[in-house]
């Protein structure tokens, strides 16, 4: 019988807080201030962390560059987080581009254009 959430979920809720503190405040890349953290996976092993993560731009190689640039400093945050959180085994990250909140953002300002359009005539 499951009690709330289970031990893989609880680990990625403080990976996903201690991942956006250390964005915040460790890194020096300007543009990881444009990173929102929309969701943490975490391998039943505890050995690998999908972090899912939304950018504030719709510029396609912008993106592309953001995401490189996160992973390449991946190892540098599983150092913090292994610092901020006392784990046996602190996973892997890995960045992956959340494009559904992207689509999102989208279909809402279409939405919006659509209304305004609709008020003026």
């Amino acid at each position: 019988m499951k009690r709330g959430f289970d031990r893989t979920e609880r680990i990625a809720d403080m990976i996903q807080q201690s991942v956006a503190q250390v964005l915040l405040q460790e890194m020096a890349d300007k543009r990881f201030q444009l990173v929102t953290i929309t969701g943490v996976v975490v391998s039943r092993d505890y050995s690998y962390a999908k972090i899912y993560v939304s950018i504030m731009t719709e510029e396609k190689e912008k993106i592309k560059e953001i995401i490189e640039a996160l992973n390449r400093a991946a190892k540098k945050m599983r150092y913090h987080l292994a610092r901020d959180i006392q784990l046996r085994i602190v996973p892997t990250l890995k960045f992956i581009y959340d494009e559904s909140t992207a689509h999102g953002f989208k279909l809402s300002r279409l939405i919006d254009a659509a209304m305004k359009k609709s008020d003026h005539t």
